[in-house]
């Protein structure tokens, strides 16, 4: 993946005085899944919506597909593809007149849009729905059907915001299967997530956002490495004295105070030193209420870098957060 597909410097957006992208520089390599993690009102869509040509480029550059947003908004229209996070679908519209009709608006010959309509729909199984009106259709295949839609004319970059948002795990799961089936087909991917799982199952590469900055970035794996190895949480009768105690340990890089107790970040293998670590407070005589190790997490990756837990804030709220930030 040598070549860069999408290219944003130094973006910016406002709302009134709300800064929702503030100075987000990153690019996507073609043929990669990419993910911007970040809760809700943390600058997610309106970076895609950027992109996609949906808002203006207020200040800063960016180019997807090789066009620039600002002055090629036709030409980037016709490279890529968007699932947005509200269902847009038209509701008394059937599942195959879905398809269709978007195949027109893009002027697909006949032959091109039925085999395509047909290599869709089994795509996302929906054949036993082709005639069925959209507002009939459960959450979950309204959204396979959406990514249906975005997939007619093979675009080179198919942005999907909060694809499985409201979804149950199971259809979560299946929606999963089949983004990194139109990856494979060499379609590169654009998901905006607030879910952990799902960019740590997803992603080549992701982008945490939070308060319109990028905060953190690299491979799930290399974003739970700059950790440690293992991660030690506590509950004693003492949190700070067992907290000097444990600061004071040669295999302990940070200890962090938080609501359920303390939280122990290791760079040695954690079932060789809580041993010690245990041993040592419970030499001070200070109680151990509770301990429990695990490998480092998304989500205490994004709570390392944040402060606070990922969560899905309304946009409503976030809006009045940043207004006292």
């Amino acid at each position: 993946m040598a070549n860069a597909i999408i290219e944003v410097s130094n973006l910016e957006h406002s709302f009134g005085d709300v800064k929702a992208v503030d100075k987000v520089s990153f690019t996507v390599e073609e043929g990669e899944i990419f993910s911007f993690l970040g809760p809700n009102g943390a600058g997610k869509s309106t970076t895609i919506n950027v992109l996609t040509t949906q808002l203006p480029c207020q200040a800063g550059t960016a180019h997807v597909c090789g066009f620039d947003v600002r002055t090629k908004r036709q030409s980037v229209k016709k490279s890529i593809s968007i699932v947005f996070q509200d269902e847009v679908l038209d509701r008394d519209m059937t599942v195959r007149e879905t398809l269709e009709f978007h195949g027109r608006i893009y002027s697909m010959p006949r032959a091109e849009r039925l085999a395509r309509e047909k290599e869709l729909i089994e795509l996302v199984e929906l054949e036993q729905k082709v005639n069925v009106r959209t507002k009939h259709l459960s959450g979950g295949m309204k959204r396979r059907l959406e990514i249906a839609r975005g997939l007619m004319t093979r675009p080179r970059v198919m942005f999907l915001d909060e694809p499985t948002i409201g979804l149950d795990p199971q259809t979560r799961h299946k929606i999963w299967d089949y983004i990194k089936g139109i990856n494979e087909e060499g379609t590169t991917i654009f998901l905006t997530t607030h879910y952990m799982d799902e960019a740590d199952a997803l992603s080549d590469r992701i982008e945490i956002i939070d308060y319109g900055k990028i905060i953190a970035t690299g491979t799930s794996e290399s974003l739970k490495n700059t950790l440690g190895e293992d991660m030690i949480y506590l509950e004693t009768g003492d949190d700070v004295k067992a907290a000097e105690i444990a600061r004071a340990m040669s295999n302990v890089t940070e200890v962090k105070k938080t609501s359920k107790g303390l939280e122990l970040i290791l760079n040695a293998d954690g079932s060789k030193v809580m041993p010690a670590i245990l041993r040592s407070i419970g030499n001070e005589s200070i109680d151990i209420l509770s301990v429990k190790m695990k490998k480092p997490s998304l989500d205490d990756v994004f709570v390392h870098y944040t402060g606070r837990e990922m969560r899905a804030e309304s946009a409503e709220n976030m809006f009045h957060r940043r207004r006292r930030h």
